[in-house]
């Protein structure tokens, strides 16, 4: 008896290692991963209740500075940069940099920035770019890492994919392995401001009732007064002069309050201190402070910086502010690139940041000085030394 000889089959193509599993009974439900629109109002809340939290993040994104393009040919390179200083981004703002503005304070606030790139009718050039609401926005997974769609909700309540994925921005802000489209630069901040709103509302509860003075009059009657029916004629004589004695103070005026008896008159809450706080609200705003890499003389805070230690503080955030230039030029370039293909131009181009400048300039030309002065030193013993290795031949 013969065996039929199975046909080999054509090897199949390798998958990626880490493409997404099956286990689950609805895994079409696990690609769909929302941007969190609870977190996007907590976000809100607290830019909203802490001053420092939302200065520090208007900071970040005016010291990362202006943008342009610089491509080989040179026609390309004026037009590329006229049209990134006149683009429409809506809202009645024109530039590039007004656009990297809206979508940098979508990035550092919720983790996400979304945009669009929004095409004339002909096909032939850019109209706008504009920026989107990240809580409106939700992101379906594909087969692998490197595949992912933009999508929203229809009027069916139907998740669906933007048709033109092409044309939209996405950027994520610290992305980790666990939360790969980025994270919020407030993510750490709930629990801490959550205090420091504890200690400064506990402040304003004692400051409004001991700011307002409130007193206790007692009067002491003497033996035989109750008999006589003294006591209650007084004291209602108290209460009444003591009403028109505050009454006169609160209109500007001031009235002497003059009793007979034992009266005694007394502060109520003047034995209690209100607590210090300035050690608490410093230690929350150091944190908060240290999460977003901003200085703390930047923002007004005298707390004990030397001269030595603020150079070292405006160094670390140069190099903060050039790593998230790096995380938004690829979606500059994406822009860039767009249009150059448009228009016909087929020419490299690089993205061009302005330079980051937190120091004196005195100070900068005291460095180029003592460069100047090292290198003038070293030609010299060059020349000493070749004037030796001369001599003794």
């Amino acid at each position: 008896m013969k065996f039929l000889k199975r046909k080999e089959e054509p090897a199949a193509a390798v998958a990626p290692q880490m493409s997404r599993s099956r286990e689950l009974p609805f895994g079409m439900l696990s690609g769909y991963v929302p941007l969190k629109k609870g977190e996007a109002r907590l976000y809100r809340a607290i830019r909203e209740a802490v001053p420092l939290v939302d200065a520090c993040v208007y900071k970040i994104i005016r010291l990362c500075g202006g943008v342009s393009a610089e491509c080989d040919d040179p026609e390309a390179s004026a037009a590329l940069k006229q049209f990134l200083e006149q683009v429409d981004v809506g809202r009645g703002q024109k530039g590039i940099n007004a656009f990297l503005d809206q979508y940098l304070d979508s990035m550092l606030m919720f983790g996400q920035g979304v945009g669009e790139i929004v095409p004339t009718p002909d096909l032939r050039d850019i109209a706008a770019l504009l920026c989107g609401r990240v809580d409106s926005i939700h992101i379906r997974e594909g087969e692998n890492p490197l595949d992912f769609e933009l999508c929203h909700y229809d009027g069916a309540g139907k998740l669906t994919p933007f048709p033109y994925q092409q044309l939209l921005l996405f950027t994520p802000f610290n992305p980790e392995t666990y939360e790969p489209y980025g994270v919020s630069l407030l993510r750490s901040m709930p629990f801490l401001t959550e205090l420091l709103n504890k200690i400064y509302y506990a402040i304003g509860v004692n400051w409004e009732r001991m700011g307002n003075v409130r007193f206790a009059v007692v009067y002491r009657p003497k033996e035989g007064e109750w008999e006589w029916g003294l006591a209650q004629e007084r004291s209602r004589q108290l209460a009444s002069e003591w009403s028109r004695a505050m009454e006169c103070t609160r209109n500007g005026s001031v009235r002497d309050f003059v009793a007979v008896g034992d009266v005694d008159i007394k502060v109520i809450g003047a034995d209690n201190q209100i607590l210090d706080s300035s050690v608490p609200i410093r230690q929350i705003l150091e944190q908060l402070v240290s999460k977003t890499g901003i200085p703390p003389f930047m923002l007004g805070l005298s707390w004990s910086s030397t001269e030595r230690m603020s150079t070292q503080q405006s160094d670390l955030l140069t190099t903060e502010m050039t790593a998230i230039r790096r995380t938004l030029t690829p979606a500059i370039e994406k822009i860039c690139r767009m249009w150059l293909r448009m228009h016909g131009y087929s020419c490299g181009f690089r993205v061009v940041w302005d330079d980051i400048n937190l120091q004196d300039l005195l100070e900068e030309a005291k460095a180029d000085w003592y460069k100047e002065q090292a290198r003038k030193l070293a030609l010299e013993n060059d020349a000493a030394e070749r004037t030796l290795c001369a001599a003794g031949q």
